[in-house]
Formats: C-alpha cells, sequence, structure tokens
C-alpha cells in the first residue's frame, strides 16, 4: 500500500497580507498529479487544513476541489483537524461523504478507516482542557492526552496500523509560523508515545522532520515563515509493505516564490550584483544604515517587489539626535514631526509635514464625532 503524508496546508493564510491562494491551488495541483503518478491508495492530513476557525469562501473552494479531485482518482483521503481548525466546521457533513474521511471528534479517535488490511485512526488536535474530565486524565496536559488516545488506538485488534496526530513531539525543531500550543508550559509530547505504530503522520511543525523511521512531519506546502528559508517543502511517500517496516522517500512540491533575507545599506542592496538572484523572492529585509533612509520600502521595491517586511538596525553610531522626543504640553503635529527628526535624523519635508497635518487632523475630527 502507498500512502501520501501531508499536513499543515493552511488554506487561507497570507504572508504578510499577500494571499498565498495562488500558491496553495499550485500545491493542490502537485498533490493531485502524485497521487496518480505514485499510484497512491491513501492520501493522510494531519491537520491545520484551514489557517484559521472561520477561513474565507475561497479557501473552503480551494479545499473542496482537492477533495473532489482526490476523490475522482479513487483513493482514500484521511483528514484531522488541527490547532487551527474549527473541528465542528471541518467536521461538518462526514458521515455523508465517501472516499474523504474527516476526523474531527476525539471519542472518534480510535475508530479506524479500514483500507484492504490497514487501520488509518485520526487524532485529531487534542486541547487538554476539553478533554481531561471527559476522559478522566491524571493531568492537563498534551502528553496525558496523546498517551490515551494512543492506549485505545493499540487495543484495537487491527495488524497494521498508521496514526494522524497533531502535536508537538519533543526533539521537534519549531518555525515562526506555528501558533503556540503550550498549555502551562507543557507542550511536548514525547516520542515514545506512538511507539508499536506502523507509522505516524504528524502535523503541526512546518519543517519536515524524521523523528525516527516510523514518525514523521510532513511540513507545510509552501513557506510560511522566512525562518522557512531553508527548507525543502512536500510530502512524504510511505510504502506499506505486507511484512516489515515502513519506508519513505520525500516528494518535493514546487516553490511558487523562495522566501529569503536581506540585510545591509540600502545603497548596497540596490546596485550590488550579488542580490540579483533574490529579486524574485518573498523578502525580509534589514538596513543597517547608519541613519533611517527616506522612502526605503518604496526604493526597496524598485528592486525586489516582493518585499514584505522591513526593520531597522543600525550597524553604527547613529547621527540621530538621542534625546527623547517631549509630548506633554505640545501640539500633536509638533510631536509628529520632531519624532520623524529624531528616527531619520533630518526633518520630514513640505509634502511629508503635510500628510502627517491630514492625519493628525482626521484623527482629532473621528475622537470629536
Amino acid at each position: 500500500m502507498r500512502v501520501l503524508h501531508s499536513s499543515d496546508w493552511h488554506l487561507g493564510r497570507s504572508f504578510h497580507r499577500e494571499s498565498l491562494l495562488d500558491a496553495q491551488a499550485a500545491f493542490v495541483d502537485h498533490l493531485v498529479r502524485t497521487v496518480g503518478d505514485e499510484r497512491v491508495d491513501v492520501v493522510v492530513v494531519a491537520g491545520d487544513v484551514y489557517d484559521r476557525a472561520l477561513p474565507p469562501v475561497d479557501a473552503v473552494a480551494l479545499c473542496d476541489e482537492a477533495l473532489a479531485r482526490l476523490k475522482a482518482l479513487g483513493v482514500h483521503t484521511v483528514l484531522i483537524s488541527g490547532n487551527h481548525d474549527s473541528a465542528v466546521r471541518l467536521g461538518f457533513g462526514s458521515a455523508l461523504m465517501e472516499r474523504v474521511h474527516l476526523r474531527t471528534d476525539p471519542d472518534r479517535a480510535e475508530e479506524p478507516v479500514l483500507v484492504d488490511d490497514v487501520a488509518f485512526f485520526g487524532i485529531p488536535y487534542l486541547e487538554p482542557e476539553l478533554v481531561k474530565d471527559r476522559w478522566e486524565l491524571a493531568e492537563r496536559s498534551h502528553t496525558a492526552a496523546i498517551r490515551h488516545a494512543m492506549g485505545r488506538i493499540r487495543a484495537h485488534p487491527a495488524r497494521r496500523k498508521v496514526v494522524l496526530a497533531h502535536a508537538f513531539v519533543t526533539g521537534g525543531q519549531a518555525s515562526d509560523s506555528e501558533r503556540d500550543i503550550s498549555v502551562g508550559g507543557v507542550s511536548h509530547v514525547p516520542l515514545n508515545a506512538f511507539d508499536g505504530i506502523d507509522y505516524a503522520a504528524l502535523g503541526h511543525l512546518h519543517g519536515r522532520q524524521t523523528m525516527s523511521e516510523t514518525v514523521r512531519y510532513s511540513g507545510s506546502p509552501i513557506a510560511y515563515s522566512f525562518s522557512e528559508a531553508g527548507h525543502v517543502k512536500g510530502s512524504w511517500l510511505v510504502d506499506l509493505p505486507p511484512e516489515g517496516a515502513a519506508r519513505a522517500e520525500f516528494v518535493p512540491a514546487p516553490v511558487p516564490r523562495p522566501v529569503g533575507t536581506l540585510r545591509g545599506h540600502i545603497d548596497d542592496l540596490l546596485t550590488d550584483r550579488r542580490y540579483a538572484d533574490r529579486e524574485g523572492h518573498w523578502l525580509q529585509v534589514t538596513l543597517t544604515d547608519p541613519v533611517r533612509p527616506r522612502e526605503a520600502m518604496e526604493r526597496l521595491r524598485r528592486r525586489f517587489p516582493h518585499t514584505l517586511a522591513l526593520s531597522f538596525e543600525p550597524d553604527g553610531p547613529s547621527d540621530a539626535p538621542a534625546r527623547p522626543v517631549r509630548i506633554d504640553g505640545r501640539a500633536e503635529i509638533d510631536v509628529a514631526l520632531d519624532f520623524v527628526r529624531v528616527v531619520r535624523g533630518e526633518p520630514a519635508d513640505e509634502a511629508e509635514a503635510r500628510v502627517l497635518a491630514q492625519a493628525v487632523e482626521a484623527c482629532r475630527i473621528e475622537e470629536a464625532s
């Protein structure tokens, strides 16, 4: 049997307010092609199908399209809810679907999806606060919740078992784009919680990781933060032979647009030919000029049109005045103009002063009304 392990689609997410739906649609095309080309029997998606509890309608439409295309290929698709998903919304209609199996209810974790002689168990994201009393757990922690669910799964008589789980396994490497799931400082689950399973398909961490030969994260299909600049995105293609251990091969996904970071003085970044290969990247730029450059983002985007984030970290003594801006007893426009002068080392020009004055007046009128 061949299984394609994917996770953390985060349909509907934007990258610094730039829509990623086209990139996510391209990943769906790749996923469907891979399923057909590699003769996959089962697709497993280990949580965070959407990026929020109430996803935008175009993200829902894309998910619907993806599941319909997979069903048309004759494969089974097993999905669980992650910490970003609404378990109730994602699970709606699950009893009516054919070949699409949604596992969003913790109490159904031990109910397998049987495909030939392999049992697929879906453990949705387990919020310890919601299952502690229901399951009479000794403590409120992710470890206690996962161990309880896994105990019920191990008791099932199926000979071969695959588990989907959305959790932070101890030793995994996190990225900046993952939402914290810690409870009282305890968010990690030990690797041995998944002992005795033929394969554990994990979701939550956005980088592909091999925790053991049978426990893996597929990671997200595209980069969702600049900390993922070095990641290779994709899915695990897992072979489950009738006898013996599972074998996994990573299938890279297409890169819609690389992510990267740049650091330096603005004039160097705009003229140095070494940075030509970054002109098509999504970029996070840190400027180290002693004085904050004027119109920095506009100038950067002339060469690097996909610059999304900009910060300033002067690498030497600043020529700007060190004294703080005095606020008490001063007009708002004077404070704003003084702030510009302090952070940039020179006063606002006539056009900037006019825009600031209009903004201050608009705020005054809004407060008055």
